[in-house]
């Protein structure tokens, strides 16, 4: 099992606090980003999120886009340079 740093366990803490998801998998992608903009060495700049929540349910998908990003603020402003997010209602794919 990778070693969570600090903004991983962050992201997922925010993130279950505020969906209660069904399903999370946060990856830090920051290896692949390695002398890219915003890469840090430590890593924990870049990041992948799938997030199933009952919360996303008949909202579109910019809107969940939105209410990921408005969690993860704090993270946005600084340390993440990169997120991608794929957010699904249960059921979807």
């Amino acid at each position: 099992m990778p070693v969570m740093g600090a903004i991983f366990a962050a992201i997922r803490n925010k993130l279950t606090a505020t969906f209660d998801p069904s399903r999370l998998e946060v990856e830090d992608d920051s290896a692949r980003h390695h002398g890219h903009a915003g890469a840090t060495p430590g890593g924990e700049s870049h990041f992948n999120v799938l997030i199933e929540s009952a919360a996303f349910a008949g909202v579109s998908r910019v809107a969940r886009q939105r209410l990921v990003y408005r969690a993860l603020a704090d993270e946005l402003a600084g340390p993440v340079h990169a997120l991608s997010v794929k957010a699904l209602a249960p059921g979807e794919e």
